[in-house]
């Protein structure tokens, strides 16, 4: 594939990089950004963590935003940031904030006119780390997390390719996207009505529907103003508690939705994600 650098800084004695690129799987172009820790510069390989944003976020809101670098230079773990979904003039797009471009919910569209784009569950899993692992000095050891609508998908891929994944956490996620607004309105139109097809990108029902092999880490704010309707932590650990999974929520008393509050304990999902990638 044709990578082209479009930007460098050097961050805690590594790199960070945009890339953009031409996506077979989403037939159009995109755009990544990559944290190199100062460990590849010695000649070393480093395991990868996929970091997938919330709705109306790029690559460059975690970048920019989460004060990772600091940490991941220390642990010597490279970061890719994808961007949240398809974009361009030919890319179908809505008025509405959460769906279309910036809002790709990490799954395969099935419904027009979404489908010629929409396959954002593809490129997550497959397109970009085939690319990453082809043209950077990264090991084939993933983790992979993510915040809010990227909480959903961090935690739906990860449970769906446990083989893939060394571990998950998640910042307020959309942990029930089958029985919220978002979910039902994005799952509506990219999957159609059918709901056994919503069901296979839906994190509880991947629970309830076998125990994970994996460890979860999630941190909620209580004073997210998305709480109630639209993450529903309560459902994703009851699934967890049913199953007897290895998943545990954190609620942070007076945090709200924001990168105030991803800043706050990114480095603890950092070290979650170290431990197991090691351990691995």
């Amino acid at each position: 594939m044709n990578l082209e650098n479009i930007s460098n800084n050097k961050s805690f004695g590594g790199w960070h990089k945009q890339y953009t690129h031409q996506s077979e799987v989403l037939n159009c172009a995109m755009r990544f950004a990559i944290f190199l820790p100062p460990k590849v510069n010695e000649g070393h390989k480093v395991p990868v963590l996929y970091w997938l944003s919330g709705l109306t976020c790029t690559d460059e809101n975690f970048m920019q935003k989460a004060g990772a670098q600091r940490i991941a230079a220390e642990l010597g773990i490279a970061i890719v940031a994808p961007d949240t979904s398809p974009r361009g003039e030919d890319v179908a797009n809505d008025e509405g904030y959460d769906l279309g471009q910036g809002a790709g919910f990490y799954v395969n569209a099935t419904q027009a006119p979404w489908a010629a784009h929409f396959k954002m569950y593809d490129y997550i899993l497959d397109e970009l780390p085939n690319l990453i692992e082809a043209n950077f000095p990264v090991t084939s050891q993933r983790a992979i997390s993510g915040h809010s609508m990227g909480g959903h998908g961090a935690l739906m891929i990860g449970l769906k390719n446990q083989s893939r994944f060394s571990s998950i956490s998640a910042f307020s996620p959309i942990t029930n996207p089958t029985q919220c607004p978002w979910g039902e309105k994005a799952f509506t139109a990219y999957l159609g009505d059918n709901k056994q097809a919503w069901a296979e990108y839906d994190s509880v029902e991947l629970l309830k529907a076998g125990k994970p092999s994996l460890p979860i880490l999630v941190d909620q704010g209580s004073e997210d103003g998305f709480l109630a309707e639209q993450l529903k932590p309560e459902n994703l650990i009851a699934a967890a508690k049913s199953v007897d999974a290895e998943c545990e929520l954190r609620m942070q008393a007076g945090y709200d939705h924001s990168y105030y509050f991803i800043a706050s304990f990114i480095e603890d999902h950092l070290r979650f994600h170290h431990q197991h990638l090691n351990a691995k």
